[in-house]
């Protein structure tokens, strides 16, 4: 059985989000903003169905998936591109691979007690984020 990702998860730290934001061409000032946003994650899991909402005061966005099933991605709430998305089980690890524009995109999800990990992945950088259980 996966782990259970469900609930509510708040940001408690967020290494290397500037570099990533640059490697995706986020403007200046996006990047200004995003970088001190305290985000908070809610994940609703049903097997391998997932429902992700990531929460913030300038931006939400909402990404739904069944694992091993690749779907099309618009990530309008991030660096508005449109890409091939697969998540997969890794153990008990997700791991996302994007394919579009940039090269080397994508994330992984694990989880660690209360705490959930997000390493996201862009070209040659790489940003950690982590967030804990709060419900």
């Amino acid at each position: 059985m996966p782990a259970d990702y469900n609930g509510r998860w708040e940001m408690v730290s967020n290494e290397n989000f500037e570099d990533v934001m640059k490697a995706l061409d986020i403007d200046f000032a996006t990047r200004k903003i995003a970088s001190h946003l305290h985000q908070t994650k809610v994940i609703v899991q049903n097997g391998d169905k997932f429902e992700t909402n990531t929460l913030s005061t300038f931006r939400n966005y909402e990404v739904n998936f069944t694992v091993g099933e690749e779907f099309e991605e618009h990530t309008k709430g991030l660096d508005n591109r449109k890409v091939k998305t697969l998540v997969t089980w890794d153990g008990d690890k997700l791991v996302c691979v994007q394919k579009g524009e940039k090269e080397n995109r994508g994330w992984k999800h694990w989880i660690e007690g209360d705490l959930l990990h997000l390493e996201i992945t862009v070209l040659d950088k790489i940003c950690h984020q982590v967030f804990k259980k709060t419900q």
